[in-house]
């Protein structure tokens, strides 16, 4: 499979450009003002645990590399895992999966590339749908009484919906395996080490779900820690499901729609979202773009061709 930069940086460009006009748009938010608040003691504060997450993702990743044979230093591992990210504004982040395949040296098969993405996606999920857990309880105590007496059934039902997909899944699993092998190498990688990228996803969620709470606190909203990072994964998993590039769109909507519910008004909440997707989305794109260019022009270990 053949990557070549020129179109990718155009793609990348015309993607941020699109963001960049549509934030103008809002009519309430001043560049100079969210570049204030990212160099304030509090922004550096968040842009830290924002890299936290990119550094811990990317041990995981070294990890399951390590699991195809391809044993790497930790610089080298982390600066060719966070080449990757310049790919993220593709539907479904699905970009990232040629992480393996941009080797110069030995690089994966797309099916061992694909399995280890598959992998990393499936443990985000995972973990993003826990951190979920207080906010969907939040929105439910925020329901009308009236609809509160079916918690039990919609508990049940979900219950129930999540044993029987558990089961249909572990039927099909040998067929699927059969016919997709990168679902069955991903699998192998989800059982190699199960604690340690558990808890490296885990924390690095965790650590981006703070710097997600710091920022609304900076901005005066009342939040738990608990809470924003729970609305903040909700977003996440719902930008997601949208599938497009990065949930772009999908996944600032959902965000500021749950601050408003919160309280926040919508200029402030609308001014969190947009820090939150810098400190998020756009540092690991522009730190992708980065090592992308030192590693296939000086280090020479990534091929673009």
């Amino acid at each position: 499979m053949k990557f070549r930069l020129k179109p990718l940086l155009l793609v990348l460009g015309g993607t941020a450009t699109l963001y960049a006009v549509a934030l103008v748009f809002t009519g309430n938010i001043s560049l100079g003002t969210l570049l204030m608040r990212l160099t304030s003691p509090t922004g550096l504060v968040a842009i830290a645990l924002c890299v936290l997450n990119f550094v811990l993702r990317g041990l995981r990743w070294r990890l399951w590399m390590a699991h195809y044979r391809h044993a790497l230093g930790w610089v080298q591992g982390l600066r060719l895992y966070l080449a990757g990210y310049t790919f993220t504004p593709t539907p479904g982040n699905f970009g990232e999966a040629a992480r393996g395949m941009l080797l110069a040296h030995q690089p994966l098969s797309p099916a061992q590339s694909l399995s280890i993405f598959g992998a990393e996606r499936l443990a985000d999920l995972l973990c993003l749908l826990l951190l979920c857990l207080p906010g969907v309880a939040w929105l439910l105590l925020q329901a009308p009484v009236s609809l509160r007496v079916w918690w039990p059934v919609a508990a049940i039902t979900v219950t129930l919906g999540t044993v029987l997909l558990t089961l249909l899944f572990l039927r099909l699993k040998p067929k699927l395996t059969q016919r997709f092998i990168w679902l069955q190498e991903a699998w192998q990688c989800l059982s190699t080490q199960v604690l340690t990228w558990f808890s490296l996803t885990m924390v690095a969620w965790a650590a981006q779900g703070l710097a997600v709470w710091l920022i609304c606190v900076d901005s005066g909203l009342s939040i738990s820690v608990l809470l924003a990072s729970s609305f903040y994964a909700l977003a996440m998993v719902g930008g997601a499901l949208s599938m497009l590039p990065a949930g772009l769109g999908g996944m600032e909507v959902l965000l500021t729609g749950l601050l408003v519910s919160h309280g926040a008004a919508s200029g402030v909440a609308l001014s969190i979202t947009v820090l939150v997707r810098l400190l998020t989305l756009w540092l690991a794109v522009a730190m992708g773009a980065l090592a992308l260019l030192y590693s296939a022009t000086i280090k020479k270990d990534i091929s673009l061709h």
